[in-house]
């Protein structure tokens, strides 16, 4: 049986760039090549999240595989970050 795509089958974006900017938010491509902006502000005082305050560690983040991460392994699901970005 062959797996068929429709408009209600939930496919996410995979992330194609990252950049940090200021005030803990981060410039998302994702592969459609669309740009939002995700605010991290939200998660920095919950559990490892905390560790992002730090500037050095918060500008580490990276593509890893279809979503992001950083140096202290913390990552956020791309369906997550484009539900919660905004244009």
């Amino acid at each position: 049986m062959l797996f068929k795509i429709t408009k209600e089958t939930n496919m996410y974006l995979s992330i194609v760039n990252v950049k940090p900017l200021e005030k803990y938010r981060l410039l998302l491509q994702f592969e459609n090549d669309e740009q939002r902006v995700f605010d991290v502000t939200p998660f920095l005082e919950q559990g490892k999240y905390t560790e992002l305050k730090n500037m050095d560690l918060f500008n580490s983040v990276r593509v890893c595989f279809d979503s992001i991460q950083w140096n202290n392994e913390l990552d956020f699901d791309p369906e997550f970050l484009y539900q919660k970005s905004s244009l």
